[in-house]
């Protein structure tokens, strides 16, 4: 029986890395696949991993439809056995409802890759309906760390280096390099933190910055 599956973490946690390899495992025995993303880092059309890896893919629009699109490709002689969702908290409620179908209906397995929350610690309406809806929903075991060593279960956005909890949902942009030095700062980054470090808005930055202050006088 084809499934609906769901598979999530935090940024960092190799989420489309794994959909690359898991479109990798199945063509090697022969399964017949198509591969989506949505506002993916390195560009439309395009499933990129921070380990260099790519691979091109169906762009997701906010109009697309799943059902209509494996129905015209299986009409017109075409073969699928799955599909590859990658970025699918972008997708909307109704797209995942349409992924549903087309494993119930059509006997295609689904695999979704996407992020629970956004940046204000709410959740992607498409995660949440993947949720309610998938036949597994599977949490990475690769765990992304925040700055301070814990395991990071929160995604922080930055604009201009400071952390910001307010603005639009969907701003493509990068996780930060933590190690890093620039000149100037992104003027939109990302990076994980623990709940803790999220609540007080302190990113690896501030955080070094802090650490880098003199010391108070014992006095005045």
């Amino acid at each position: 029986m084809a499934e609906l599956t769901f598979w999530t973490g935090s940024m960092d946690s190799g989420k489309s890395t794994l959909a690359l390899q898991t479109n990798h495992n199945h063509a090697a025995r022969g399964r017949v696949g198509r591969m989506f993303t949505s506002h993916d880092r390195a560009g439309e059309a395009l499933i990129s991993s921070r380990l260099g890896l790519t691979h091109e893919a169906t762009e997701v629009p906010a109009g697309f439809n799943f059902w209509r699109y494996v129905v015209d490709e299986l009409t017109q002689g075409g073969r699928i056995d799955y599909l590859i969702c990658d970025e699918a908290q972008f997708y909307s409620p109704d797209q995942i409802d349409q992924l549903a179908k087309v494993v119930d209906e059509l006997q295609v397995d689904v695999f979704c890759f996407g992020i629970l929350t956004d940046f204000r610690t709410r959740l992607f309406p498409g995660s949440a309906r993947l949720v309610e809806l998938a036949d597994r929903t599977e949490v990475l075991q690769v765990e992304a760390l925040c700055w301070c060593g814990k395991r990071a279960t929160h995604n922080a956005r930055t604009e201009n280096g400071v952390m910001v909890t307010e603005g639009e949902v969907i701003v493509v942009g990068d996780v930060e390099e933590k190690d890093a030095a620039p000149a100037e700062p992104h003027e939109i980054a990302y990076e994980v933190l623990c709940r803790q470090h999220h609540r007080r808005h302190l990113t690896a930055a501030r955080a070094k910055a802090v650490s880098l202050a003199p010391e108070p006088l014992p006095f005045g």
